[in-house]
C-alpha cells in the first residue's frame, strides 16, 4: 500500500512546504476523522521530523494549558496541537485560542476536530475566519458514497476495481468503513492490483456484515456462542480462514496493547501507541474482563492459529473453532 502521508487529506500538501496553520476536521465518521488526523500529523513531520504533537479533548482543555502548549518553545521546533471534540471548547478556552489561530506563530499547526452540527458553531466560525483548511469527514450513509469510498481505498493501494466488484464488496462486507478499507487492501494485494467480481466472489459470498472482524469482536469479549456462529457462517460463505485468523490476531493484540498502556484518554493513547483513536476506544471496551495472564495465553493462541491456517493444520476450520474456545478459556482466567 503506498505511503499517503506526504499529503494531507483533501489535497493539502505539506511536502516541502509550510504546513497549514489551522486545519478544521468536520464530521462524525470516526474512521475518517482518525485517518485525517494521522495524515495531518504525518505530513507535518515530513517537514520537521522533530515536531511535537499534543492531543487534547475540547471539554477538558483550559486557557492556561493552551498557552503552555502553543507558546514558542525555548528550544525551537514545530508544534501540532490536535483538539478533539472541539465543539465542547468552553468560551474562555476559545478566547485564549484565538490569538494562536491568526497565524502569529509560524511553527504551530492547530487541528480542530469538530463533530459538525449547531453545537460549538463559534469554533467553526473562528477557525474559518482564520483561514483554516477544512477536511470533511461526514458519515457515509448512502450506497453511492460507500462505493466511492471503496474505489478510493483501492486507488490508495495502487489498484483498480470494476464497478460490479465494488458493488459485490459492499454487499458482502457491509457498511463499516474500517472493514471495507481492510478488505480493499487485502483484495488488491491478493489480486495483483486489479480487483474483479471474481476476485470478490472468491472471498465473500452473499451475506453483508460477516467478516473476520465480526468473529474477532465477539471472541475477544467472551461471546463464545456468537463468535462460533459468526465463524461458521463466515466460512460457509467463503471467507478465507487466513482472513479470519488475521482479524482475531489483530483484535487480541490491540486489547493487549491497550491493557499494557493502562487507562487514559483514548486520543492521547492513540498518539502514544501509534493507533487510530477509534481502534483505541474499541479495544478499551473489549479489554474489560481480561487479566495479564489471560492475555499472555491469548497471544499464544493467535500466534499458533496463524501458523495453523497457513499450512500446519490439517483442518483450518477446526483450528479456528478451537482458537475461539481457547480464547474463551484465556479470558475466564482470574
Amino acid at each position: 500500500m503506498p505511503d499517503s502521508s506526504a499529503d494531507l487529506p483533501g489535497g493539502l500538501s505539506a511536502d516541502g512546504q509550510r504546513p497549514p496553520h489551522v486545519v478544521l476536521v468536520v464530521g462524525d465518521e470516526e474512521f475518517l476523522v482518525a485517518r485525517a488526523v494521522e495524515q495531518i500529523t504525518a505530513a507535518v513531520r515530513r517537514v520537521d521530523p522533530s515536531t511535537d504533537i499534543d492531543e487534547r479533548a475540547g471539554g477538558q482543555v483550559e486557557p492556561a494549558e493552551l498557552f503552555d502548549l502553543l507558546s514558542p518553545s525555548l528550544f525551537g521546533g514545530r508544534r501540532v496541537l490536535v483538539i478533539f471534540a472541539a465543539q465542547d471548547l468552553r468560551t474562555a478556552a476559545l478566547t485564549a485560542l484565538g490569538p494562536f489561530l491568526d497565524g502569529s506563530a509560524d511553527d504551530t499547526t492547530v487541528v480542530l476536530v469538530h463533530a459538525g452540527g449547531a453545537k460549538g458553531k463559534a469554533v467553526l466560525d473562528a477557525a474559518r475566519q482564520a483561514g483554516a483548511r477544512q477536511i470533511t469527514c461526514a458519515r457515509l450513509t448512502r450506497a453511492d458514497e460507500r462505493l466511492e469510498f471503496i474505489r478510493g481505498e483501492v486507488r490508495r493501494a495502487d489498484g483498480s476495481i470494476t464497478p460490479d466488484a465494488a458493488a459485490l464488496l459492499l454487499d458482502a462486507v457491509g457498511g463499516d468503513l474500517r472493514e471495507l478499507a481492510q478488505a480493499a487492501d487485502q483484495l488488491v494485494a491478493d489480486s495483483g492490483g486489479r480487483v474483479t467480481a471474481d476476485t470478490v466472489t472468491a472471498y465473500y459470498r452473499g451475506r453483508a456484515g460477516v467478516s473476520g472482524f465480526a468473529v474477532s469482536d465477539r471472541a475477544v469479549v467472551g461471546d463464545t456462542g456468537g463468535a462460533l456462529e459468526t465463524l461458521r457462517w463466515a466460512l460457509s460463505i467463503g471467507t478465507p480462514a487466513v482472513v479470519v485468523a488475521d482479524a482475531m490476531a489483530d483484535g487480541v493484540r490491540s486489547v493487549a496493547r491497550i491493557s499494557a498502556a493502562g487507562r487514559g484518554n483514548p486520543y492521547q493513547l492513540a498518539q502514544r501507541l501509534g493507533m487510530p483513536a477509534w481502534k483505541v476506544k474499541r479495544a478499551q471496551s473489549q479489554a474489560r474482563g481480561w487479566t495479564d495472564s489471560g492475555l499472555h495465553d491469548a497471544l499464544q493462541v493467535v500466534a499458533e492459529l496463524n501458523a495453523e491456517v497457513k499450512g500446519t493444520a490439517v483442518d483450518a476450520e477446526y483450528a479456528l473453532e478451537r482458537a475461539v474456545l481457547r480464547l474463551a478459556q484465556a479470558r475466564s482466567q482470574r
